[in-house]
Parts: structure tokens; C-alpha cells; sequence
């Protein structure tokens, strides 16, 4: 039996309001409980994960008791401007959410975080964005990057963390306003081609225990839903740049 939605618990009235948000938006929209298949471009998912353009994953989503982060995110979303900016896409849209004073966006003459202005001689000191497009990003030069502005980026590495200790710590990120996660994972991890990607966590289901992946790279893949002990599994894997395990960032503003 499908437990009820939107069951009131002891989290902040902020928390309760963006699920609800989130149930009466996608009613409008006609979202919820509608069979039909949807267009996509993207390439097939292995069936352990959910797309959240399926009818199963729009009631995870709102069923979710962690879902704080996913409103400021999907009205900032961004896909990456080319296949080694998944981090830069990343931070923009994190900054962006967070409400950061931004540089002038000269395209629309208004101050706006995008994938060319994040940059600055503070952070062409951590990494050129020549060597980005070369070779991403890894956790300690996204945290760098991310702490050229007024926020911090907490790094932990997956070899560090426990499965209880990365479901908690992100839960507890995720079902509190005004701060966000970036993950670093390997795509083949989770059944996905195929090498490291960021992007940034968006929900979490406690009755399936699974996170939702807002993938920057949307020519690619959509959102999905991913178990927590696979993704945990998958950032548990070499980054072969720093030779460190890959994980993910706790970020808010200072």
C-alpha cells in the first residue's frame, strides 16, 4: 500500500511548505499519476535506476522527507556547456541558489552566475579553465573554487565515510533549507557511461532509501533516483587525477 502523502512530521515549517510546493506544482502540471511515456533524448538507463521523468519517480519525489534543496535547484538548473564543465555547472547553479553576490552576466545585464563568469584571478590561481576543460574538476578544486566566494564547501571523501554517515550527513543537508550537496561519483558505479561526474543531490526517499541525482549533464541522462548504497559505492572509487577516492561537498554561505 502507498503511504499517504505529505504526512506531517517534527521538520521546519520552511521544509514542509517546499514539499508541498513541490505536490501541488506537479498536480498542476498533471504529473502525478499519469501513465503516458514521456520524449527523450537521452540514452537508456540500466533498470536500477529511476528516471524522474517516470511516473514512479514523481511519486518518490513527492513522497520524499528530504526535499529542502530541490526547488532552489530546479529553478537554477543548468546543463553543462560542454562534457568536462559538470562542475562548473554545478557550482553555478549552488551559487546562484544560495543567493551570492554574482559578477555582471554582460548577455543579460544583470549580476547572474553562469559558466564563464565564475571565474577570477583567485580562481585561475586554484585551476585554469583550459586545464577544466581538459580534465574536470576534483573535489579539493571544486571546494577551492566554490571558497573564492562567501561559502564553505566541506569536502568528504568516500573513503572516509561510512554508508550510515554519508545517508545521514546528506539527509540532514537535504531536508534543511539553504544549503546544498555536490557529488562526485563514477557514472559505470551506478550503471551509467562512464567515467567521474558532479552534479548536485536534489531528494531523498527514506521508505526505498534511494537519492535523487540532478544530472547537469541533461543531453545525457535525466534526473534519477539511485540507491544510497550504490551511490555511496561509487564514490568510493579513484578519481585518477588526485589519486584520492572521489565524494561529495556540504555547502552553505558564510
Amino acid at each position: 500500500m502507498m503511504k499517504p502523502a505529505f504526512v506531517l512530521s517534527d521538520r521546519s515549517r520552511t521544509t514542509f511548505h517546499s514539499s508541498k510546493f513541490i505536490a501541488l506544482l506537479m498536480a498542476t502540471v498533471g504529473l502525478i499519476g499519469i501513465a503516458r511515456p514521456l520524449a527523450s533524448q537521452t540514452l537508456p538507463l540500466p533498470d536500477q535506476l529511476v528516471p524522474l521523468t517516470s511516473a514512479e519517480g514523481q511519486v518518490l519525489l513527492r513522497d520524499s522527507e528530504a526535499l529542502a534543496d530541490y526547488v532552489p535547484l530546479t529553478a537554477q538548473f543548468v546543463t553543462q556547456i560542454n562534457q568536462a564543465f559538470c562542475g562548473v555547472a554545478s557550482m553555478a547553479m549552488v551559487l546562484n541558489a544560495l543567493g551570492v553576490p554574482a559578477p555582471l552576466a554582460p548577455q543579460w545585464e544583470r549580476n547572474y552566475f553562469t559558466q564563464e563568469n565564475l571565474f577570477n584571478e583567485q580562481t585561475e590561481a586554484i585551476i585554469g579553465q583550459d586545464a577544466i576543460a581538459r580534465q574536470g574538476l576534483t573535489l579539493a578544486e571544486l571546494s577551492g573554487i566554490l571558497e573564492t566566494y562567501p561559502v564553505s564547501a566541506n569536502i568528504h571523501y568516500g573513503s572516509d565515510v561510512s554508508l550510515e554517515e554519508f545517508r545521514n550527513l546528506i539527509r540532514t543537508n537535504l531536508e534543511t533549507p539553504g544549503n546544498y550537496v555536490l557529488i562526485n561519483y563514477l557514472r559505470r558505479a551506478i550503471g551509467q557511461e562512464r567515467g567521474g561526474h558532479i552534479s548536485p543531490l536534489a531528494a531523498y526517499d527514506a521508505d526505498t532509501d534511494q537519492f535523487l541525482i540532478l544530472d547537469v549533464s541533461r543531453y545525457k541522462y535525466p534526473p534519477v533516483w539511485v540507491q544510497a548504497e550504490t551511490l555511496w559505492e561509487s564514490i568510493n572509487t579513484t578519481d585518477s587525477v588526485s589519486g584520492k577516492t572521489r565524494g561529495f561537498l556540504l555547502i552553505e554561505a558564510r
